[in-house]
């Protein structure tokens, strides 16, 4: 099973599409989205694929984007952390400007991976038994190029993208 991992869309509609439609083409169906989508809009985007969703600093407007997620498929997620199995795997995910939330959730040795965003900085590094995995950012001020990952969660191998 292949899981989309984005982040800091910061209501960038224009990178969020193509990495979606690059999503749409491998076959993924699951995106976790790591925080600051900021917007209803960006959640409506998402339309067609299941979602967890993290709350990040910039996610004002989050009982909106909770609702506009819940209304595409009740079975999206959106809160503050996210703790559970995708494909058999166990995952967490949490925005990651709480430093010491990423940390606990990596140093519990529960998870295979945890993802985060918020630094807009990618990042796939082995943690003990945990991979931590951020897959940078589709908008907002850049400190690199805009970018997203897919991860093949049977395999364990995962790929940056440009967008």
């Amino acid at each position: 099973m292949q899981l989309g991992i984005i982040s800091d869309t910061h209501n960038n509609l224009t990178t969020l599409e193509f990495a979606l439609a690059f999503l749409r083409l491998r076959g993924v169906d699951t995106i976790v989205h790591c925080g600051d989508m900021t917007t209803p809009e960006t959640a409506s985007a998402l339309g067609g694929f299941q979602v967890i969703h993290v709350l990040g600093n910039g996610d004002y407007l989050s009982g909106e984007i909770r609702q506009a997620l819940l209304y595409q498929n009740p079975n999206n997620f959106s809160g503050e952390v996210f703790t559970g199995s995708v494909g058999g795997v166990k995952i967490a995910a949490t925005h990651g400007h709480v430093p010491k939330k990423v940390q606990e959730l990596v140093e519990s040795g529960e998870y295979a991976f945890v993802f985060c965003g918020h630094t807009h900085r990618h990042k796939d590094e082995q943690v003990g038994w945990t991979r931590v995995i951020n897959p940078g950012a589709l908008g907002g001020l850049r400190s690199e190029n805009h970018s997203f990952y897919v991860l093949d969660l049977e395999t364990g191998e995962g790929l940056f993208l440009p967008a």
